[in-house]
This record gives structure tokens, sequence and C-alpha cells, in this order.
């Protein structure tokens, strides 16, 4: 009894077949903890990947160009996947959609490693169409938090892509170097299946509040996974548009900025492969203080509308800062309010979509989120290598500065008038 107890409260066993409702407070916040461990897990093992593939593809005659088409290829498989994961989340449930996500990166990995000709290093891009772990892990955590506390819960998520980030780029190098791509790749395939495996073993079948209403129509919309109405039908609820119009426009320079940031730190910064991984270290921290330890007092003091003006702010003064940067330690100063500045907007934007929508809806917008990045890697590449081979990297800077100054405009003329309408 005690034994069924204890599962019980972890958040596995026979509450991994109830309703989210019926689960207490300690066991909520242990899935939670799961999730997060579930996504440091998943960013990981991307970011070793990511000491794989550029090499794997320059021994098979890729060029920059070629490299370039591969990259893009996995921005618009994961742009036209996003909100159909985010669909399935919503009709199959949480422990289906995060667990296909981790299937996904299995096969991903394991086609990576055997790739040997260019044509296999296309084909094993495909199933980026389902690996959407971190959505799928912020879907989780929208589902089981209160919507007071969903921007705090949902920027704990960066301490686990903090995480990620500097053990998956310094295991990555290590392996690479010692054991070859092969080997880095299995790895990766392995960790992917023991995420797979936390999945099944520690995720409820659905974390949705209304699991029991879902169901009882769940099998007229399972046939409308695909039906585009039913995803864009999600912008016609009130401020939907507006904040998710603002996500795309704001985050667009800044999305351009770090697509091309590896090139900014070859060509313009002079970085050495050891120097970067320093660098990328430094950001992992970054992260993992702004998103661990200051969000979440912000949030509970300010308004989300408040933040948001704040992140667009600094935005528009990181940009005329990285204007007129000239070296890597300007920089170094420069990525603190950077930083702050993304990471609050990109929180902000998203606890402000999902609580524009229905519960039962949180999943598709998240998924609609997730496709803003994919537009960005997808589109960023042509911009950014225009800018940079026309304007310089002060193009970047100028176009962020010009643009949220616009945005922030906006967002004032907006906020005066509904105070105006609510005193009215």
């Amino acid at each position: 009894m005690k034994s069924g107890t204890n599962l019980e409260m972890a958040g596995v066993g026979p509450s991994s077949q109830t309703s989210v409702s019926e689960l207490t407070t300690r066991s909520k916040q242990n899935i939670i903890y799961v999730t997060y461990l579930i996504a440091a897990l998943d960013i990981t093992w991307m970011f070793l990947q990511f000491s794989v593939t550029p090499y794997l593809a320059r021994k098979l005659g890729f060029d920059t160009l070629w490299f370039g088409y591969l990259q893009t290829m996995v921005g618009v498989i994961q742009l036209l996947g996003g909100p159909l994961f985010g669909r399935f989340a919503d009709l199959a449930g949480a422990r289906a959609a995060l667990g296909l996500s981790c299937a996904a990166s299995v096969l991903y990995f394991l086609l990576l490693a055997i790739a040997d000709n260019p044509l296999m290093l296309f084909i094993h891009k495909l199933p980026a169409a389902f690996m959407h772990v971190l959505p799928g892990a912020q879907m989780i955590v929208t589902d089981l938090t209160e919507p007071e506390r969903r921007a705090d819960a949902l920027a704990k998520l960066g301490i686990c892509f903090g995480i990620g980030m500097i053990a998956g780029s310094t295991l990555g190098g290590s392996l690479s170097t010692h054991y070859g791509e092969t080997f880095t790749a299995c790895v990766a395939a392995s960790g992917s299946f023991i995420s797979l495996v936390l999945v099944w073993k520690f995720i409820p079948k659905n974390t949705k509040p209304q699991a029991q209403g879902a169901k009882t129509d769940g099998k007229l919309r399972e046939k409308n996974i695909f039906n585009l109405s039913e995803i864009t039908r999600l912008m016609r609820f009130p401020s939907v548009t507006k904040t998710f119009t603002i996500k795309i426009i704001s985050g667009l320079p800044a999305g351009i900025f770090q697509v091309m940031f590896s090139i900014i730190a070859i060509n313009f910064f002079q970085l050495q492969p050891k120097q970067n991984g320093y660098l990328m270290a430094y950001f992992g921290l970054m992260q993992m203080g702004i998103q661990g330890v200051v969000i979440g007092p912000l949030t509970a003091k300010y308004s989300e509308n408040i933040l948001l003006l704040l992140s667009v702010s600094i935005s528009s003064l990181v940009g005329l800062a990285q204007a007129y940067m000239m070296n890597v330690f300007q920089f170094c100063f420069i990525a603190a309010p950077m930083m702050f500045s993304l990471s609050v907007f990109n929180v902000i934007t998203d606890s402000m979509l999902t609580k524009s929508v229905p519960s039962s809806d949180t999943g598709t917008m998240l998924g609609l989120c997730a496709s803003v990045q994919s537009l960005l890697r997808t589109i960023g590449p042509t911009i950014g290598g225009f800018l940079y081979h026309n304007y310089g990297v002060s193009s970047f800077g100028f176009i962020q500065f010009v643009v949220n100054v616009v945005v922030l405009m906006f967002l004032l003329r907006d906020f005066a008038s509904c105070k105006k309408n609510h005193r009215a």
C-alpha cells in the first residue's frame, strides 16, 4: 500500500493513467522535474551532434553553400512540423507527443551514425519534423502550472537549455576527437532512447485539466490533426494575432544575428574553435542565471505587459550597441543585456499566448511558437548573408534598433489605449 502511494506521488503507476485533476500538487511538481530532466538531456544530445554534423559534412565534400542548404532543410521541416506536433499533443496527450519526439531523435541520430554519403546526410534530417522535445516540455509545464506561475516555470526550462548547451558542447568535442563521429552519434541515440524510457515511465498519458472532456470529442478531432483551419483558428482569439506578430517582428533581427553568429565569430571576431567554445559556455551560464534566478522574481512583481515593454526596450538598445561594437570583449559586455532581453521576451510572449487560448489548445499554440524559431532558421541565413556581405556586422545592430523602436512605440500606444479604456 505504501509502495503504491509512493509511485502515485512520483507521477508513475496509477497516476500515469488518471486525469491531471486527480494528481496532487507534489505529484505535478515531480512530473515537471522529470520533464526538466528530459529537456536537459535532449538539448545535450542536440549540442553533441553539432560537433559531428559540420565535420562529417566536410568529409563528405559539402561546401558552405550545400551545408547552408542542409541547415535550411531542417528549418523548413521543423517549420511545417511544429504546429502539427502541437495539435497532435493536444489530441493524443503529452506522453504520446513527447514519446514521438524522443523516438524521432533516436532515429535521427542512428541515421547520422550510418551516413556515409551526401544523400544519407540529407535523409537523416527527415525525422527532425517530429523532434520537438523542448516545445513538448513547454506543453507539459504549461498544463501543470497555474497561469500566475506559468512564466516562471517556463523560464526554468532555460536552465535545462544552458546545462545541455555546456554539457553537449563539451562532451561532443571530446567524444568526436577521441572516438570519431559515428561513436558520438551512437551515444546521442542511446541518450535519446533513455529519454524515451523516462517519458513512458514518468509522464502521464494526458496532462490537460479537461482530460475527461477531451475524451468525449477525441474521435471527432483525431481526424483533424492535419486540418489547417483548426490550427489557424487560434489566431482569432483576442490578442493572439497581436502578440504573435510582435513575437515574429521583434524577434526577427535577433534571430538573424544568432543564425549568422558562427560566421561572425570566425570572420569578424576571429575566434578559434576553443575560444568559441568558451564563449558558448559563457552564454549557457548566463542564460541559466537569468532564466533560473532573475525571471521568477520579475514575473512575481511585474505584469507581463510591463516585462514585454522592458524586453523590447532593452533589445533596441542592444541593437544600437551591436552596431558600434568592434571586438569580442565589447560583445561580452553587450551579451548580458542581450541574453536578458531575449530570455524575458521569449518566456513572456509564450506565456501570454498560452493564456490567450483554451487549455485544450495550448499545445497547438506552443507548436506555433516553436515554428517562429524554425522560420527564423529558414529565412535567417539568406537575409543574414545578404546583410553581412553588403553592409557588414553593424547592419544587424541598426536593423534591430529600428525594428524594436517601432515595436516599442506600438506597444506604448496600445498600452496607453488600454489604460484609457479601462478608466472609461
